[in-house]
């Protein structure tokens, strides 16, 4: 119900966005006011997922656009935010998964206006607990996967951007005294990050 409740915030978002951005491409091309964003031949963002740092964590990303072409850098700490139920195959019942200070790239191409596909890899270590016994053990994973978001600003610089992953990941096990952990090799999960473009270039 939680994941439902989000991904229908992010399709409204979604939506809001692309109205805005036709709306806002009317008024530029009547008024001839400067270019829409999505017209920036090079731009440089710095992004946060800021939800992170309501449990805890943190996440800070930067990013370089060029044309359609965008390029980013991010590391993110997830505090107490539990991963797990994000899993397509979890073990939500016994298990909790922590995001720990972890590198990601990802490479991204706008393929209308300010709708972007891009793919990514994450360099994770993830805190997996037992729920019965408070243990904890360490698991590194190399994610990768992609993604879609749209990117609308609420004005001239500052910038929504919902979307969705698909994380993808090898077998990985841990072995609680017995009790067997595996990490799903798939996560789902809705994303939005909080953005500001520093500079752009038309």
């Amino acid at each position: 119900m939680r994941r439902h409740l989000i991904v229908a915030v992010l399709a409204t978002l979604f939506v809001s966005g692309l109205k805005a951005q036709i709306s806002d491409t009317v008024k530029n091309n009547f008024w001839h006011r400067q270019p829409p964003h999505y017209g920036a031949q090079q731009a440089v963002e710095a992004e946060s997922l800021f939800p992170m740092f309501f449990t805890g964590g943190y996440h800070a990303c930067v990013g370089y656009r060029y044309g359609n072409w965008r390029l980013r850098a991010s590391v993110i700490n997830g505090g107490d935010y539990n991963a797990e139920p994000a899993g397509l195959k979890n073990q939500k019942d016994d298990f909790k998964r922590f995001y720990k200070t972890s590198p990601g790239i990802f490479l991204g191409y706008n393929i209308w206006k300010n709708l972007e596909l891009y793919t990514f890899l994450e360099m994770h270590t993830f805190a997996i607990e037992q729920k019965s016994t408070g243990l904890r053990q360490n698991i590194r994973s190399n994610d990768f996967g992609g993604g879609i978001s749209y990117q609308f600003f609420l004005g001239k610089y500052v910038y929504l951007q919902p979307g969705l992953h698909l994380y993808l990941r090898s077998d990985k096990s841990l072995d609680f005294n017995g009790v067997k952990y595996n990490i799903p090799n798939a996560d789902f999960a809705p994303v939005i990050r909080i953005g500001f473009r520093l500079w752009e270039k038309h």
